[in-house]
Formats: structure tokens, sequence, C-alpha cells
């Protein structure tokens, strides 16, 4: 599992100016958001900009007022599309999942992509608009050789063809398969079966994400016809032979999922969200480590030369952390994205990888999923933290408290 990141800022709890926008963004009402300035997603500005939500729709960006609109003063705000996380491993049971939801729309995350580890019988709440809940999506049972995880392990290529079509079965999102001997602690997908498992998942329509950690393995799943990677390569800087790789295939989708920095940071923004013992437990971690910045730097520099040869990225932080997308869009900045590359991973990309054609962009038509913000992020990324409020399907997030 992905590691536990840390990373400054401030928590904005007070709603200012915003306070009662959760009556007045009423199902039937047309609210105007005026003076923001608009982080559309897709690498444009519009700066002073009228933000006009019908229900659960943005119905226009610009130009007038409607008449009869409530008017909401976003002067020296900032507002951007919620995030998309689309690397998690979401809680097993009802009650947890739906608190893992909840949780995710109080950190402005609007959808996340659980990739291997669910439950089966939870599929129910898969892309569902849940009032106060952030959308689930699912790769069902993900595919593994014998490993003890909640995985369906295969050692034979049938074995691989029969588990693709047992999540066929379950009309799960995506197909997971990993590819990775843990430290040669167990056998490796080998490739014979993820051939299997690519062929098997295009027949039915579906694309297959790989989990890796090797340049080699790369190398082979991009070769076998892999749409994406759920990490990058982790083993080594990457050679000129695997970025010729990405870069032959423009429908390639990564994931970079940058492992923590292993530098000490400021966790106090956490504070007033946490369960005393929970913040303590980060704390506890909360330190300057050589060898983890040693591996952060391997990957910080292949995510640097795949975004520069213009591949295509999307955001995603494993594990189970609700507020992950905040830390993990600063360590993609420090890895040398600029800040609107990295919200454009985490909206735009992210939406269109998650073929969520109604988000991920704030435009007529879509679905009114904002974060209001008091502070611009793309003079500082870990102002997307400074949150003043939430708007998802128009309607206000509940941000008093965490919800569990």
């Amino acid at each position: 599992m992905h590691r536990i990141k840390i990373a400054t800022f401030t928590a904005t709890m007070a709603l200012g100016v915003l306070t009662g926008l959760a009556d007045r963004a009423s199902a039937q009402g047309v609210t105007a958001y005026e003076g923001a300035r608009v982080i559309v997603g897709d690498g444009r500005v519009l700066d002073n900009t009228t933000l006009v939500v019908s229900g659960t729709k943005i119905t226009q960006i610009g130009g007038t007022v409607p008449a009869g609109a409530t008017r909401v003063s976003l002067a020296g705000k900032t507002v951007m599309p919620m995030f998309l996380d689309t690397h998690t491993h979401l809680s097993t049971t009802r009650d947890k999942l739906v608190a893992d939801l909840r949780q995710r729309a109080y950190f402005g995350v609007g959808a996340a992509l659980s990739l291997g580890t669910d439950n089966y019988e939870l599929l129910d709440l898969r892309n569902k608009d849940n009032p106060g809940m952030a959308r689930f999506f699912s790769a069902g049972k993900g595919i593994s050789r014998t490993e003890g995880r909640p995985t369906l392990e295969i050692n034979s290529v049938e074995e691989a063809r029969k588990a693709v079509r047992t999540n066929v079965g379950y009309n799960v999102d995506i197909i997971k398969v990993w590819v990775d001997d843990r430290d040669g602690k167990f056998d490796k997908v080998l490739p014979s079966q993820y051939e299997a498992i690519i062929d098997e998942a295009h027949k039915n329509g579906l694309r297959v994400t790989a989990h890796i950690f090797n340049e080699i393995d790369g190398k082979r799943l991009i070769r076998a016809g892999i749409d994406a990677f759920a990490h990058s390569v982790r083993d080594k800087d990457i050679d000129d032979e695997m970025l010729a790789l990405y870069k032959s295939k423009p429908n390639l989708v990564v994931n970079p999922n940058l492992p923590d920095r292993g530098i000490k940071q400021d966790l106090s923004w956490l504070k007033p969200s946490l369960a005393p013992t929970d913040y303590a437990k980060l704390e506890e971690g909360n330190t300057d480590r050589p060898k983890a910045q040693e591996f952060y730097g391997i990957q910080s520099r292949n995510l640097a030369k795949i975004n520069a040869a213009g591949v295509k990225i999307v955001l995603g932080t494993d594990g189970n952390r609700a507020w992950a997308p905040h830390e993990e869009a600063a360590d993609m900045v420090a890895a040398g994205m600029t800040p609107m590359q990295v919200i454009i991973a985490a909206t735009k990309n992210a939406a269109e990888f998650l073929k969520m054609s109604d988000t991920g962009t704030l435009e007529a038509g879509k679905n009114a999923d904002f974060i209001v913000l008091d502070a611009n992020p793309l003079d500082d990324i870990t102002n997307t933290r400074k949150i003043s409020q939430v708007i998802l399907r128009g309607a206000a997030v509940d941000r008093s408290k965490l919800p569990n």
C-alpha cells in the first residue's frame, strides 16, 4: 500500500461570506457565484467570472446574472474543479465505504477509483450520485499470483482469462493486474498470463491497468497493449527505450503515484479534522528519512521525463486517505510539474480516464462540482488545501466536521 504522505497548509474552516450556501443552493434554485478566479480544469483561467448554477448543473460561465438568481460574492476567491482520485483502496464494509466517500467530499474529492481489493457485494454503490458522497468506481478484484491478498489469484493463462470474465460479470470499470514479485517474495504474473488478461479484457470492452515496480515489466506490458499504469517505474531511472515506448502509445495513461518525499513537514492542517490518536500516529512518522528521499528521487525524475514527453498523466494516491490528493498534488509539483499541469491531471485528465463526461472541468452543462479556495493554487499548489467551501452537484458539502 501507498505511504502516509504529509504536506504543509493551513486548513480554513470559517465559511465567511459563504455561510448559508447550503440553504441557498437548493435543488430548484439558481445561484450566481460572482467575482471569482475560475480555474476551468483544461488549462484556462477566467478572472472575475460569474459561475451560474441551477440545480446540480453549471448553466452559465460569465455573462450577466440571470434575473431572480441568488447572488453570492466570491471576490478574492479561486474556484477549481473537485479532485478525482484514480487510485485508491476503499473500505470493504458498507458503513465504512460510505464514510470513505463522505470524507472525500469533505476534502474536495469528487470521485475515487478503488483498484482491485473491493467487496463485490458493495458494487451496487458504484457510480451513484448520493448526496454528500464522492462517486465510487471499482476494479472489483484485481488479478495476481498467490500472495494471500483479497484478489483473484491465478497460475495459468486460462485462470487469467477466467478472472477477467469474473470481473466482467460484476460490471467493473477497469481490470487491475499486479505485476510485481514483492521483493522476491512471490511469483510474478507471467507475460503469457498478462497478455491473456489484456486480450480478454479488450474483447469485453474493458481497459487494463497494471501495478508495476520494475522498468522491464513496464516495457513488456506496453508491448502487450496495456492501457494504464497504476504506478510508474520505481526500480531505476527510465532509459531512452522506455521513454520511447511511452511516447509510442498516445492513449496510454500513467498514474505516477509518488511515494513519501521523506522529509519532515507541517501536519497542523489535519489537526482540526482528525481524532487526536489518528493525528498523533501521523506525527510519529513525520521525520526526515534519507532512504525515502532516494526512493522519491527516482520516481520524481521519471515523472519529470514522461511529463516533458507529453505522456498523459492522472492523479492517484493509493491507500485510503481522503485528503491524499492534496498531498499528491504537492509531490507532483515538487517533481517538476507546474501547478496547472497537476490540476489538469487531477481534474480533466482524471475525468476522461474515469469516463466521467459530466465533471472534471467547469463548463456549462457539466455538474456543479467545485472547490472554493481562499488562495490561488497556481501560485502555490498547497493552496488547494485552503478550502472555504465544497460544492458537490450543486449542493454545499457539510464541512463542520470530518464524517465518520
